[in-house]
């Protein structure tokens, strides 16, 4: 049988990429770099032999085009579209983690200042507003006042671009210093890392500093049951611990960063990504020629 032919579609190569690739030599396979800055897909066309495609582009609508024309010429993919969809839009995530009865922050979507500012007041000050897309919580702040909220939401109003018509507030946990992220591949939750800072903003990209967490039971069946309500993968998942004790999902993040995470938690997360990424590689070739994923 002819070698595993792996392809990486990614932005630029990273800490992150590195290791990877790294990981899939070690396992004697030499992925295929896919630039998505210069990459061009023919729709309709046969694409080149691969096996797997493992995105990491840092682009949300650049992945999503991608893994589309992918998956319609019967490529597998490492995440498969409907979780990029689903982890890219705050929206999304939010309603299919309550749809699988996963607990959250209390959320409301509003479309205009107005009743933005009604949600706000009903949900109780301090409220978190976040954009609709986007990472490294960047544009998300904390509304402590109807002067803050009224201000904030008449910027938004005025931006007039189609993520700022749509208002995504949460209500604002009250922390101890820190928030958790898991990190899931496949069925399994393989480790977890604090994120400490003295800001209410804990992301390591940040200033967030990272700690091992134990994955608890709670931790483990609340992170694969978030993994699972967006479809599965490769996911990282952020959680917090609310005053009384219990754990709430914020969000799922499907190209997450993982460099501060390995030594911190003594797990290989490239090598365990890349396990998985050979495993539906095989299941893909194992499959009859037509057969859906």
């Amino acid at each position: 049988m002819s070698p595993v032919r792996v392809a990486l579609l990614c932005s630029r190569v990273r800490v992150e990429e590195k290791l990877l690739l790294q990981a899939f030599r070690a396992r004697g396979v030499e992925p295929e770099r896919i630039d998505d800055e210069t990459a061009v897909l023919d729709i309709g066309a046969e694409l080149p032999a691969w096996d797997v495609v493992l995105v990491r582009s840092l682009s949300q609508s650049r992945a999503l085009a991608a893994l589309r024309v992918l998956e319609a010429s019967g490529v597998a993919t490492v995440n498969p579209a409907r979780v990029v969809a689903t982890c890219g839009d705050k929206v999304a995530t939010s309603a299919a983690l309550a749809a699988h009865g996963v607990p959250t922050p209390r959320t409301r979507i509003a479309f205009s200042p107005e009743a933005a500012l009604a949600a706000i007041e009903e949900l109780g000050y301090p409220v978190v507003i976040k954009p609709p897309v986007g990472s490294w919580g960047r544009m998300v702040a904390r509304l402590n006042d109807r002067d803050a909220a009224e201000a904030v939401l008449d910027h938004k109003h005025h931006l007039g671009t189609a993520q700022d018509s749509v208002f995504y507030l949460q209500e604002h946990i009250d922390k101890p210093g820190r928030d958790i992220r898991s990190f899931v591949v496949g069925d399994e939750t393989i480790c977890a890392i604090y994120r400490h800072s003295e800001h209410w903003v804990t992301n390591t990209a940040r200033g967030g500093r990272a700690s091992n967490c134990p994955v608890t039971a709670e931790v483990d069946r609340l992170s694969r049951a978030a993994a699972e309500a967006v479809g599965g993968g490769v996911v990282a998942v952020d959680l917090m611990e609310r005053p009384d004790g219990g754990l709430v999902v914020s969000e799922v993040n499907h190209t997450m960063e993982f460099r501060n995470s390995i030594d911190t938690t003594g797990v290989d997360i490239p090598g365990r990504i890349a396990d998985l990424v050979l495993s539906r590689a095989r299941t893909a070739r194992a499959q009859p020629v037509g057969a859906s994923s």
